[in-house]
């Protein structure tokens, strides 16, 4: 089975409907120590002091270099971030508007998240590494590929009120294994962070 191709990171990661639950399950099996842990161990130093989830939605406007398209749609994305700073995000994003010969994509990642000390208790910069696969539909659908992804980003928060923040997200993906040669894909991301727990 070849780990690095789409259909194996599709198993992995199930639908998008499924990720957001996969990840805070995960997160609450590690900081409540679940039972199927295995006994005796520590609590891994990055939960020792608790996590926060937060979750949200955004528009994204990006540019694919399959026919130097501009292309947009809505995002969702899941955030679990530790005490210290490190975390995990996972996002879905359907770029649909405008399908011109009805060219589209639908993107999932998941990766490790990096947030920075915030400035002014207002502001809170934060980069990210991420990987996954995508959809990609071809002009006129006359055919439909998987392709894996790698997507360096960053971004900023904007506190609004206690739990909630404004968000402004730029991504950079690398398409190694499309159809044609490696593609690139970047664009910008905005929109409301929801802090749920």
């Amino acid at each position: 089975m070849n780990i690095f191709s789409a259909q194996s990171w599709r198993a992995a990661l199930g639908s998008a409907a499924a990720l957001p639950g996969f990840l805070i399950s995960m997160c609450l099996a590690i900081y409540t120590g679940h039972p199927g842990a295995a006994l005796g161990q520590s609590m891994p130093s990055a939960f020792e002091n608790g996590f926060t989830i937060s979750a949200g939605s955004t528009v994204s406007g990006y540019y694919l270099g399959y026919g130097a398209r501009k292309i947009a749609g809505p995002s969702s994305f899941v955030d679990i971030d530790t005490r210290h700073r490190i975390g995990i995000e996972g996002e879905a994003r359907w770029l649909l508007f405008p399908q011109t010969a009805s060219v589209h994509d639908t993107t999932w990642l998941i990766g490790a998240r990096y947030s920075s000390p915030e400035f002014n208790r207002k502001f809170y910069p934060y980069v990210k590494g991420m990987v996954g696969f995508t959809q990609f539909n071809f002009p006129y659908s006359y055919a439909k590929g998987d392709y894996v992804v790698a997507a360096p980003g960053g971004g900023l928060d904007y506190r609004l009120t206690y739990r909630v923040r404004l968000r402004i997200d730029g991504e950079y993906q690398f398409w190694p294994q499309f159809a044609y040669a490696n593609m690139p894909a970047w664009g910008i991301s905005t929109g409301l962070r929801v802090r749920v727990f």
